[in-house]
């Protein structure tokens, strides 16, 4: 299924801030800027039995809340509030029809992220369901149609278990207006490369321990410096500046 197929037949319809819906444009000359103050397709969905836990995550990069309506959508959500290169993310940002094999077809991507290297379209679901026939279809007509824009689209499943549980401990430090300005300019004038967490939670003597700790850790989360995040974060986790 090539995207110049599905080109002429895509369309995308937005739910915007006022709730007001703007239906079935034209996929290929949809704005952008409409795309990115989308409200919710969906709302929450609550029934007994429920196999899926909603909620909302407050998010540092858009300094809002973003819904999710599972706990892999949610670490999802953590991932991209950790990635710097993240400039926003829309929840449930359009419903996108298209005609394929003779039939009108409908989906509703989880997350669209813009990005600095452009808009990522993304869908997430757990590993063992993507080789079902009617997910795999959906995602390779929405593919299609992703790339169809020149976009990117990404399928996304369960994440490396450690990187998951470092990434949600780090969200812990993520709220910026939490910390001493000048306690985080005193940590960035550091050289902080090749030093432990447990050396970089001894800088600034005259500082509180404890509010020195916390503001490494926020630098961490925020990107100004990296570290190994495939087994469980300890104070022995050196640090390296982020590229």
């Amino acid at each position: 299924m090539s995207a110049t197929d599905l080109a002429t037949s895509v369309q995308v319809s937005v739910r915007q801030t006022d709730e007001c819906v703007v239906e079935d444009l034209e996929w290929a000359s949809a704005p952008l800027d409409l795309l990115r103050h989308a409200q919710p397709w969906r709302t929450f969905r609550w029934y007994k039995g429920q196999q899926h836990y909603s909620g909302t995550y407050w998010a540092a990069t858009v300094r809002d809340h973003v819904i999710y309506e599972s706990r892999l959508e949610l670490a999802r959500l953590l991932f991209a509030d950790f990635t710097p290169s993240v400039r926003h993310v829309v929840a449930q940002p359009f419903l996108l029809k298209a005609v394929v094999e003779g039939r009108l077809r409908r989906h509703i991507p989880d997350y669209l992220l813009l990005t600095d290297d452009g808009p990522v379209i993304v869908d997430v679901k757990p590993r063992h369901r993507l080789e079902r026939p009617k997910v795999a279809f959906t995602f390779a007509w929405t593919r299609a149609a992703v790339a169809s824009r020149g976009w990117c689209y990404e399928v996304w499943s369960e994440p490396d278990p450690h990187e998951l549980e470092n990434v949600r401990f780090l969200s812990g430090y993520r709220r910026d207006w939490l910390f001493d300005p000048g306690l985080l300019n005193g940590l960035r004038a550091c050289e902080l490369e090749g030093l432990s967490l447990r050396e970089a939670f001894r800088l600034l003597p005259g500082c509180p321990r404890p509010l020195v700790k916390s503001a490494v850790l926020h630098l961490l989360w925020s990107g100004h410096v990296t570290t190994e995040l495939d087994r469980p974060l300890s104070s022995g986790h050196v640090l390296r500046r982020a590229a």
